[in-house]
């Protein structure tokens, strides 16, 4: 009973290791703060609304617009990391660790994890060509891994 567990653990703490590693190591843009002045001027009647608060508006909305863009970018270079990390722990699962199967099936996991990370990674740059791009990779994995591991084995 213990076995499967510490399989589930070791998965988790590898999908873990990669993405606060990215985040560590490729911190993510700052959105920018909401201006508490503007608290007041979205719930002004139009009327009482005043030119400088305006322009704090438009300002923030800029800075807010900005924020989305990076975002899209970095989470589609995250999920590109990611993915290469995963593919890098599912290869040592299959080839160097294949001998001590506790492990190696804890990486595969992990490895799998960490491929649905990128995955979702991937779906939030809003590039429907990167999406698919993406999720063709996530797919190629699981055919590969289920071939290796479960139909090339039983030859």
């Amino acid at each position: 009973m213990i076995k499967p567990i510490y399989t589930l653990f070791l998965a988790l703490l590898v999908a873990l290791f990669v993405g606060l590693g990215i985040d560590a190591f490729y911190p993510s843009p700052t959105e920018p703060k909401y201006p508490i002045e503007l608290e007041q001027y979205k719930a002004a009647p139009q009327c009482e609304q005043n030119p400088e608060q305006e322009a704090k508006w438009n300002e923030y909305m800029k800075d807010q617009e900005k924020f989305t863009e990076e975002n899209k970018i970095y989470s589609r270079n995250v999920s590109i990391i990611s993915l290469i990390a995963a593919i890098i722990i599912l290869i040592l699962s299959l080839t160097l660790l294949n001998k001590i199967e506790m492990i190696a099936d804890g990486l595969l996991l992990g490895g799998v994890f960490t491929t649905l990370y990128s995955i979702m990674r991937g779906l939030m740059s809003e590039n429907s060509q990167f999406r698919f791009f993406i999720v063709t990779i996530g797919l190629i994995i699981a055919f590969v891994l289920g071939y290796i591991k479960f139909i090339r084995e039983k030859k």
